[in-house]
């Protein structure tokens, strides 16, 4: 169980710093490298977080949007460097899911990677169902 009280807020952006966020997170994380064409394209490594514990401080009208196949996901690029710091994941449409290397200072994180195959997205979608649920 994560409580609030456990989280910190760590900053983070996209490389212009047109584009602020923070985001909740416990001392211990994971997060998610995934196969599929747009991450690894991109280089995104996923961590997956509810609403409430993900906030735009800046740039919001600096975003421009691209999305495919379903149109579920709404992958958000800063429109200046193109960088995507963030963006709504098909998996997860109720939170966010932040670029792990968008963030400003990882220091005293503890941080599991797991690997997680979006080439066969279908498959395993379901894997990641729950991280965008609040913690009872």
């Amino acid at each position: 169980m994560t409580t609030d009280a456990a989280l910190s807020w760590r900053s983070g952006g996209c490389h212009c710093a047109a584009v602020r966020f923070a985001v909740g997170l416990p001392d211990s994380i994971l997060v998610h490298e995934c196969n599929c064409s747009i991450c690894a394209m991109t280089a995104f490594v996923h961590v997956i977080v509810p609403e409430s514990r993900f906030r735009l401080d800046s740039g919001e009208g600096g975003l421009t949007s691209y999305s495919f196949n379903t149109h579920t996901a709404r992958h958000l690029f800063c429109s200046k460097c193109g960088v995507k710091s963030f963006y709504r994941p098909r998996s997860n449409p109720d939170g966010w899911s932040v670029n792990l290397r968008c963030l400003d200072d990882t220091s005293g994180l503890r941080i599991d990677v797991q690997p997680f195959d979006g080439a066969h997205w279908e498959a395993h979608a379901e894997d990641l169902a729950e991280l965008s649920r609040e913690a009872s």
